[in-house]
């Protein structure tokens, strides 16, 4: 299953990577931002998940126990929170960079563009907020994209939103058409938690690194 799930994932990075291309005067994605990887709750699937590991049993002794050690301080920390929306940096972070960049989840590969919501609603990446992706054409107020600027900038390619939401690279059509299931889904954090969906073995080999 594995196997067609990593098809899927080749179909949708040609499919994303060329969003970004066309994109490229908009957005400032660059090595040691990391900024989506931090105080977020990254939703994952079962068989994201599944794949990540397979990156982090290949990780260098030392980086095993770096993400073992941000592991426990992230549970540490939500066994220690009080509230429902408890957010944390990725713990495959190491000195801003994914340490398992090429086995990374949905999420991470399609964050940066704008998309499209189930309602309609166009989203703006959060980072746009702090001077990066799409900054350059947005409005002083957040609200929307400034024609204007687009106009003074003189790009041909117009600021559009594509249909690359959390949600619908997830939906059931993807795992009819390549023949995989995505499995339970929450966030990255709460596979570790004993009552998680990791086998004792996947556990071990992440978490007694340390």
């Amino acid at each position: 299953m594995i196997e067609n799930y990593i098809v899927y994932l080749k179909y949708i990075d040609t499919k994303i990577n060329d969003f970004f291309k066309r994109q490229k005067p908009y957005i400032m994605c660059k090595k040691g931002c990391a900024m989506c990887c931090k105080n977020a709750q990254i939703p994952y699937t079962k068989i994201e998940m599944d794949y990540l590991m397979l990156g982090a049993w290949n990780l260098s002794d030392e980086n095993k126990r770096i993400v073992a050690e941000n592991v426990k301080k992230v549970l540490k920390a939500k066994e220690d929170y009080k509230g429902d929306n408890f957010r944390y940096d990725c713990p495959f972070l190491i000195n801003d960079v994914c340490s398992v960049y090429e086995f990374r989840g949905i999420i991470c590969r399609s964050f940066g563009l704008m998309s499209v919501g189930k309602d309609g609603r166009i989203k703006v990446p959060f980072c746009c907020f702090q001077g990066l992706n799409y900054s350059n054409v947005m409005e002083d107020n957040g609200n929307k994209i400034s024609s204007e600027k687009f106009k003074k900038l003189g790009y041909k390619e117009e600021p559009v939103a594509f249909n690359v939401n959390y949600e619908f690279l997830t939906d059931p059509d993807f795992e009819k058409g390549f023949h995989f299931e995505f499995g339970a889904k929450k966030p990255l954090i709460d596979w570790f938690i004993p009552s998680g969906d990791l086998s004792q073995q996947e556990k071990e080999k992440m978490l007694d690194k340390s």
